[in-house]
């Protein structure tokens, strides 16, 4: 089968880069985390700040680069994996990472929209454990992907902390 033939199939070679299918992926990750934002912008400026948080809280500023270069990435790992060859171990991945991804818009919606602090700890718990299985099968399927998702991995725990020690001050 010739580069053509592949890039058709989806799976072209490794070499060569589809832009758009590239750009597609990264705003889908970027969607999933600025949507969420726009409609809990009003609870994040006015309820969070009342919240009594643990001394080891990232100041506001942080979280908006922080979160747009995990996005970032994100979008990088599924581009890698979307790209790769279609078969079982490809469409496990693009599961898990779409669960992920729901889950990931859930926590912002739960944690700020409903201002429920416990609620946003069982999602972020959950969220936790999928990214955890979404790094596993990525790395089936593209090391490359899922090391992109290590440092997601790695945030999400701390802000699992995070959430926990909000809870725990705000009970």
């Amino acid at each position: 089968m010739n580069v053509t033939e592949r890039l058709k199939r989806g799976d072209g070679n490794r070499g060569s880069v589809d832009w758009l299918a590239l750009l597609a992926s990264i705003a889908v990750c970027q969607l999933a985390g600025v949507v969420p934002s726009l409609l809990t912008a009003d609870e994040v400026a006015t309820w969070y700040p009342t919240l009594a948080k643990p001394g080891f809280t990232p100041p506001s500023w942080v979280f908006g680069p922080v979160w747009t270069t995990l996005y970032l990435l994100m979008g990088v790992a599924l581009y890698l994996v979307w790209r790769s060859g279609r078969n079982r171990r490809r469409r496990i991945a693009l599961a898990a990472f779409g669960a992920q991804l729901a889950l990931n818009a859930a926590w912002t919606l739960v944690f700020f929209g409903s201002r429920a602090i416990l609620g946003g700890l069982v999602v972020i718990a959950a969220l936790l454990a999928v990214i955890l299985a979404t790094v596993a099968a990525f790395a089936r399927v593209d090391r490359r992907a899922a090391a992109l998702l290590v440092p997601y991995l790695l945030w999400v725990g701390f802000a699992t902390a995070l959430n926990y020690r909000i809870w725990r001050l705000n009970a």
